[in-house]
């Protein structure tokens, strides 16, 4: 490989990018806008869930109830109900998630008893919004019943009894605040990555098809690994930045722990740069229309990515054969290396296996855009 062959393609590369908007607009501004729209607009935490009341009582210890639930801030209370046709209204109009029914009788059963039942009426339209609201309802309702507990043991003279109680402490390892924040940003950084980099190599050969400057590059004694090399480094250097820029945003912005090496961030993200540069450049050597090659990209990276790398969703929950495929998506070695860099400070003997499919997929990728090019028109 001839190294001023090389260098005179990737200024040739660099100076067409330079000169087109569309390049420079997905280069510098598509990273800014995805990070922003993404590590905002999408989020796995649900706070201040919608609450309507329908208070049969309206006693001091209702009051006490609805305030627990309140004050908990898994809860906002939306309005009071004034009587029980006015639930479903107030559901139709999607102006609560959540009703809380406090009988008529709760006062009187918890001065005999001690205990109570409140019901919860909950819109299960949103089926995951709603799992989560009935274990908020829980736990608020488990402290409410503690506190209930407490005073009537007090009334009456009694002691609590600890013989035959379970109680379990939990901890939680990694990500102690339990921020869907933490969890999404890694991966929203690959889908970023990911995008931009087949996004852009994917115009670099059909540029010249379109161009008509293909008979003329064909004509230079360039070999098809030096076009390949020359094409891809100016793009190498811009996903740095821009990869350097959305991991130091996750850092520094959004506040994303990060507990592992920095070197080993640096090779791994490298790698994968790589492997997208290369992707993308495969694509463009197969398909000569710029659009053509930039919808293909588009199409083959976003929705892989997104829905089998394991950003959104878990894949040890999928099917097996879905598992299977998700084996060629090279996104998701890359999410698994970065959150457990971030989160846990994996080594890289943690890491051995993410890092293999991405080493793998580095070979695989770049060998066949090596061999996709043939110095000839047809």
């Amino acid at each position: 490989m001839n190294g001023r062959r090389v260098r005179a393609i990737a200024v040739k590369e660099a100076l067409q990018v330079w000169r087109d908007p569309r390049s420079l607009a997905v280069a510098l501004l598509m990273p800014f806008m995805q990070l922003v729209l993404l590590g905002y607009g999408v989020s796995l935490d649900i706070k201040h869930v919608p609450l309507c009341v329908y208070d049969q009582e309206m006693s001091q210890q209702s009051r006490a109830v609805v305030d627990g639930f309140v004050s908990s801030g898994w809860f906002r209370l939306a309005r009071a109900l004034p009587n029980e046709a006015a639930i479903r209204t107030a559901m139709n109009r999607d102006q609560c998630s959540a009703v809380l029914v406090i009988p008529a009788d709760f006062s009187r059963r918890l001065a005999m008893t001690g205990r109570a039942t409140l019901q919860g009426i909950f819109d299960a339209t949103d089926v995951n919004t709603t799992n989560i609201a009935m274990g908020y309802a829980a736990g608020a309702t488990a402290q409410l019943q503690s506190t209930f507990e407490a005073k009537y043991a007090a009334a009456h003279g009694l002691t609590p009894s600890a013989v035959g109680s379970v109680d379990l402490e939990p901890s939680t390892w990694f990500n102690e605040t339990l921020d869907s924040r933490n969890f999404i940003i890694p991966g929203v950084v690959a889908v970023i990555l990911a995008l931009v980099g087949a996004q852009l190599t994917s115009l670099t050969i059909s540029r010249e098809w379109e161009r008509g400057t293909m008979e003329q590059l064909i004509s230079t004694p360039v070999t098809t690994l030096e076009l390949m090399a020359g094409k891809l480094t100016p793009y190498f250097v811009i996903g740095l930045a821009d990869a350097a820029f959305c991991l130091g945003a996750a850092i520094f912005w959004f506040k994303v722990p990060f507990r592992g090496d920095v070197s080993t961030l640096f090779v791994t993200t490298a790698l994968f740069i790589l492997v997208v540069l290369g992707f993308g450049y495969l694509i463009s050597v197969r398909v000569r229309s710029q659009l053509g090659a930039s919808q293909i990209a588009l199409l083959v990276t976003l929705l892989p990515t997104t829905l089998l790398s394991g950003y959104t969703f878990p894949l040890d929950q999928m099917p097996a054969p879905i598992r299977a495929i998700s084996l060629v998506v090279y996104a998701r070695y890359y999410v698994s290396i970065l959150r457990g860099l971030f989160l846990k400070g994996s080594g890289l003997a943690d890491l051995a296996a993410p890092l293999a499919g991405l080493c793998v997929s580095a070979l695989i990728i770049l060998w066949l855009a090596a061999r996709a090019f043939h110095k000839r028109l047809d």
